[in-house]
Order: C-alpha cells, then structure tokens, then sequence
C-alpha cells in the first residue's frame, strides 16, 4: 500500500516494562512472554489508514523499540529528534519502573524535537491485576499533571494497545495541522499544503509549534 505520511513513534520506558510486546501487538496481533530484552534499538512497521477529519490518510507507521537498560540509554537518544510522538510505558507490577517515569519525562525533554511533544503513557500488564502496585487513580494524577493521556495497557490480551496508538496518531495529526510555520515541514518545497496531500512527515529540526 503507497501511503501519505511516514510517522515515527518512539517506545520508552524501563527494561521489562513490555515495549516490545506491546509493539509486537500492535502490529501483528501476537504476544510471546519470552522476549528478550532489547540491545540498542529495533523497530516495527505497519501500514495502516487513519480516520481525521472525515477523511482516510495512508500512513506508514515506524514503530522504534528502545533498550530500557541505563547503559544503551545514551545511544537510543540519538533517535529522539527523528520521533513524532512516544509511547512512554511502566509496569503496573513494578513500583521502580512507575517512579522512573520522571527520568524518562526529563529524557524526552532534553532530547526530543521540541519542549512539548505528544505522548501517551501507558500503565502495561493491567492483565496482571493479581500483582498490581499501581493503582489507576495514581496514575491518572500523575498523567494529569504532566498534562498527558493516560492508558491501561495489555501486551498480553492487546486491551488498549490499538486504542493508545490510535490516539498518538491523532495527537501528531492535529499538530502537523496546526504547525505555525507549515513552509518548515519537510516536503514542503516552500509552499504550504494541507493535510490532504501526500508526502512524507518528520519532525522539522529547528522549530515545531510547540
């Protein structure tokens, strides 16, 4: 399938939290409770038509796959800058991993493409309620006062996992509409567009509408 934008997501959080199960998920509907940690960075990709405005926009999905581990931290923060949105996850089973999130959010803004980017964060492994640490209303507050969307996620039985990128998208579509400089946007070719023209979409390096 040709598509109309390509969108790179980032998946962050601490090792073991199920980045890449949920990615896995997502994009081909399977879970293996066995994978490995990630070393460095991998990603996912998936074609997939998304709804704005009552119209259909062909996406090409970039899914990338970080390494939670402390000392793989300084590599995967070269791919910051090349991500429109980030999926930011914890274990609800794991205290450590929920408190990180600060790290991660102070991560985000050192290394991402503008102060405020959009992210969804996710509470994964809610299958697991039997060994939950975190309840939901702690972190919806803690969402909340970030100002970002909060999710309960899955990786195991996929609850949520669509609906979570489903939103970032939305979230990334509603900023490249709105983006104050359009002629800065790569593909732009020094005339505006709107979002019912296809080209290819990253983040612009120099300034967002932030």
């Amino acid at each position: 399938m040709e598509y109309d934008y390509l969108i790179k997501f980032l998946a962050l959080g601490d090792s073991g939290v199920g980045k890449t199960s949920f990615l896995y998920q997502y994009t081909d509907g399977i879970f293996n409770a066995r994978f490995i940690s990630t070393v460095g960075i991998d990603f996912r990709e998936k074609r997939l038509v998304h709804q704005y405005k009552g119209r259909n926009h062909r996406i090409n999905l970039q899914l990338w796959d970080t390494a939670g581990q402390e000392r793989f931290r300084s590599l995967t923060t070269a791919f910051y800058r090349d991500a429109m949105g980030f999926l930011l996850l914890f274990d609800l089973t794991n205290e450590k991993s929920f408190l990180e999130i600060r790290n991660w959010i102070e991560q985000l803004r050192m290394h991402a493409y503008c102060d405020s980017p959009d992210i969804v964060l996710c509470g994964n492994k809610a299958d697991l309620d039997d060994r939950r640490v975190i309840k939901e209303w702690r972190a919806k507050e803690f969402a909340d006062k970030l100002g970002i969307s909060y999710y309960e996620t899955s990786a195991a039985t996929g609850q949520n996992v669509a609906i979570v990128i489903d939103a970032l998208l939305e979230k990334v579509m509603i900023r490249m509409e709105s983006a104050v400089d359009k002629a800065v946007l790569p593909g732009r070719r020094g005339r505006p567009r709107d979002l019912n023209e296809p080209e290819e979409y990253s983040p612009p390096s120099s300034s967002c509408s932030c």
